[in-house]
């Protein structure tokens, strides 16, 4: 999955557990960026690029998600 397509799903998880979902950009280096869900945040990385394995689990852990919820969201 790539880091587009992460933010895609999440903001559709954020729309239907009806929790706000946001990027800032400024707030990472180089092509880092600050990805907030809710009172939440991960770091993410060039968005164009794959995700680890290990990094995808870290940031749902890090977000509060279970891998299974977020499998189950629809869209992309």
């Amino acid at each position: 999955m790539k880091g587009s397509e992460f933010i895609r799903k999440l903001k559709l998880l954020g729309h239907e557990r009806n929790i706000l979902v946001r990027i800032e950009q400024r707030r990472g280096k180089g092509s880092h960026s600050t990805l907030f869900y809710g009172k939440r945040f991960t770091i993410i990385r060039n968005l164009k690029d794959e995700l680890k394995t290990g990094t995808y689990l870290a940031m749902l852990k890090q977000l509060g998600i279970k891998k299974d919820d977020f499998a189950k969201t629809k869209g992309i």
